[in-house]
């Protein structure tokens, strides 16, 4: 740290990087130097952000150091190389979920980084606002014990459009290449926050659909689990439901011995009592909020020590559960 700062530096500067780098200026973490294998993008992010340190390889970045944390935004293919390259220069590393392709690959990273430096998933769903309302009724007391929870997405972002590709092609044309979709790159952000509100599950079916023309992964799914006493968990979503908005939104049920609480879209509240519990909560207008509260969450673990809320020995139990979905719809995935 430099003057009290924390100082970090960002591999990946796509899309999502705007919102990483936003969360660190509002923690008041000092920008020291972003990098992209595609150069213009990191000069792009780097004169918003008035960074003066440019890179496109991530050896020479190291190298040069004056850096304590690495936030890595890369594409799932450089999740694990750089967090190793973070371990081996003593950074430390948040990690752009999934923390890897396969729950194989994830195990052996954590077991190369180990102890060396501080490591967290940034899975942000969970620190979404409408869902950390639902997590703070829960904690509240307000339904009692949880029995049974249902999640679902549905958007319209894979559907044709005439004379163009589908918009979530076009916002993110690496899903063109990907034999895993829905699941792996949605889905399981709404199976981490299930595990967040119930704790451990155990995938008893799942079946996949592809309904997109053309792409190589899934774009709809049902998912049957169980979890402590008998409860029952189900997850289901569809990125082809016509009529639903090119970005997904998200509907959550959990009912519990006192009460059922239902997050729809934007509005969360309890059944029966719509009166005085109705929320809404402004989507777009709170849409950093929750990168902002996993990079607070980063620098608040370094400064006392205490374990990550997504560290990456939780994640690893998320990226577990989203792999067990493609083993009972009957896809095969490395052991």
């Amino acid at each position: 740290m430099k003057n009290g700062k924390q100082r970090v530096a960002l591999i990946g500067c796509g899309l999502i990087s705007l919102y990483h780098l936003r969360a660190w200026q509002s923690v008041g973490a000092e920008i020291v130097a972003v990098c992209d294998l595609d150069r213009g993008k990191a000069e792009a992010r780097a004169a918003e952000f008035g960074v003066t340190r440019i890179y496109a390889n991530a050896i020479d970045m190291f190298t040069h150091g004056g850096f304590d944390i690495v936030d890595i935004a890369a594409s799932v293919g450089a999740h694990a190389p750089m967090a190793r390259l973070a371990a081996n220069f003593g950074v430390h590393v948040m990690l752009q979920k999934p923390m890897c392709a396969t729950v194989a690959e994830a195990r052996q990273l954590i077991d190369d980084i180990g102890d060396r430096v501080r490591f967290m998933v940034h899975e942000n769903y969970r620190f979404r606002p409408h869902y950390m309302t639902v997590r703070r009724w829960v904690d509240d007391g307000r339904i009692g014990e949880i029995r049974h929870a249902a999640i679902s997405c549905r958007g319209s972002g894979l559907c044709e459009r005439e004379g163009t590709v589908p918009f979530l092609i076009e916002r993110q044309p690496y899903l063109m290449a990907f034999p895993r979709n829905l699941v792996f790159e949605t889905m399981i952000h709404h199976l981490d926050v299930l595990r967040c509100l119930v704790g451990p599950l155990r995938v008893i079916a799942a079946r996949l659909g592809r309904l997109a023309q053309g792409l190589p992964g899934e774009d709809t799914a049902a998912i049957l689990m169980e979890g402590p006493d008998g409860l029952i968990a189900t997850a289901d979503g569809s990125l082809c439901a016509l009529g639903y908005p090119q970005l997904h939104g998200d509907r959550l049920e959990v009912i519990g011995t006192r009460g059922t609480i239902i997050m729809d879209l934007n509005r969360v509240y309890i059944v029966g009592h719509e009166a005085e519990t109705v929320l809404q909560v402004d989507l777009p207008g709170r849409y950093q909020e929750c990168f902002d509260t996993a990079m607070r969450a980063f620098v608040e673990g370094l400064q006392t020590g205490q374990p990550f809320e997504t560290d990456r020995l939780d994640n690893f139990k998320t990226l577990e559960l989203m792999e067990s979905v493609y083993r009972a719809a009957g896809v095969e995935v490395e052991a």
